[in-house]
């Protein structure tokens, strides 16, 4: 039987499609080491995972990046997950991460460290930089969610220790999309409103991912370049965000906010416990179901990938940008070497270049003479030289050459 002679993209395309519908490489696991990392302008991620002793190329896109917290590094161990597939233009094959955490540390976790060491290094948790809580302010302004437990707990406390202190509240989301822009420009209005004594900002407990909004750094600048005194009052005494640390006064919890902001505090920690404790375990049950199907919905998503060929453009389409520019810079660099020689050509052919030399040129009435024959005796000649002219008189015209 004769072997059948297949092109190079054929043999690409055959490795890939094994690669593809492989059910351990199309959806795998893998921790390694980040080396030759790089940030591509488009959006997407290029870098080489390694370990003890082999290495593995890896590229993730502007879409799967976008969901990242924290900023990859080389030298950072990760553990990636996405499908081994080939790129056919240039017959290698490499990984397309989906997503990425670091091994041994979650994602948020890291995230929140580059954070706040990046504002503490800045300052932001300076003690000089905090404004004194007034002992009795006259209007608070807080903002929350208006429909969570936190603001029920605020109000409440409030009414039953101070009653005729003025409260405004700033409707926020909390966690989710679009919740830290809300909470930024909340204290940027309170801030403009110029009438309140104390803000107070904050949510009840919670995971760290619902948490996140206060772990933001619109966030904590918009705290930090606050005129109005600041308590944060997120979450549990236990949980700490990014927002605690820039704020003026933290406060374990926000019933905590509303003892620490008016006089004779009373405790109501331990029956708000209880409550926060149902809430999360409730919430941890609910996103639980949610991740068992989302994973399943994920699994099969991996298995049956109809984008592959846009992945496939989008490197192209980065390869052709660089050789493009390649290009146009050699192009340049020709054009300049062309001009110096024309240059160079039309300095030579310069009739001022002859006269420095020592040359002059003689003419009649502005017409420059090439021969002793068209000069009679007694023409008035003008010579021209590099500096000037002279003009003098034909006495003989022999037609000799001296």
């Amino acid at each position: 039987m004769q072997r059948p002679i297949l092109t190079v993209s054929e043999v690409n395309k055959y490795i890939k499609d094994i690669l593809s519908n492989n059910i351990i490489l199309s959806n795998v696991l893998i921790r390694g080491e980040i080396s030759n990392f790089k940030n591509h302008y488009s959006g997407h991620m290029y870098f080489t995972l390694k370990d003890e002793t082999s290495t593995l190329r890896c590229v993730m896109f502007k879409s799967a990046c976008e969901s990242l917290k924290f900023e990859p590094q080389d030298g950072m161990k990760v553990i990636l997950s996405g499908r081994v597939s080939v790129y056919e233009r240039d017959g290698n094959y490499q990984l397309y991460v989906d997503e990425m955490q670091p091994d041994g540390l979650g994602a948020l976790h890291l995230a929140f460290e580059q954070l706040k060491n990046k504002l503490e290094n800045e300052g932001l948790f300076d003690q000089a930089r905090k404004k004194r809580i007034p002992i009795l302010p006259k209007t608070i302004g807080i903002i929350t969610s208006p429909t969570g437990a936190a603001i029920r707990d605020i109000l409440n406390i409030l009414s039953r220790r101070f009653y005729n202190i003025k409260v405004i509240i700033y409707p926020v989301l909390v966690q989710g999309d679009g919740a830290k822009e809300q909470i930024a420009k909340a204290i940027e209005n309170f801030n403009e409103l110029g009438n309140i004594d104390v803000l107070i900002i904050g949510r009840g407990g919670g995971s760290i991912e619902e948490l996140w909004a206060f772990n933001e750094e619109i966030v904590a600048r918009s705290i930090s370049n606050s005129k109005i005194p600041i308590i944060s009052a997120v979450g549990h005494e236990t949980d700490f965000t990014i927002a605690d640390f820039v704020a003026d006064l933290r406060a374990p919890t926000p019933s905590a906010a509303a003892e620490l902001v008016v006089p004779n505090r009373i405790d109501i920690e331990t029956t708000l416990s209880s409550f926060y404790s149902r809430l999360n375990y409730a919430t941890d049950n609910i996103l639980s179901k949610k991740r068992s199907n989302f994973d399943k919905l994920q699994s099969f998503i991996y298995v049956n990938r109809p984008i592959d060929k846009i992945y496939q453009y989008r490197i192209r389409l980065d390869s052709l940008n660089k050789d493009m520019l390649k290009d146009i810079r050699h192009m340049m660099k020709n054009s300049n070497l062309n001009l110096r020689q024309l240059i160079g050509k039309l300095c030579s052919l310069n009739p001022l270049e002859v006269l420095k030399r020592g040359y002059c040129v003689s003419s009649i009435n502005g017409k420059a003479l090439r021969s002793v024959n068209e000069v009679k005796v007694g023409d008035e000649l003008k010579v021209q030289y590099i500096d000037g002219f002279i003009s003098c008189k034909v006495n003989n015209n022999q037609g000799e050459i001296l």
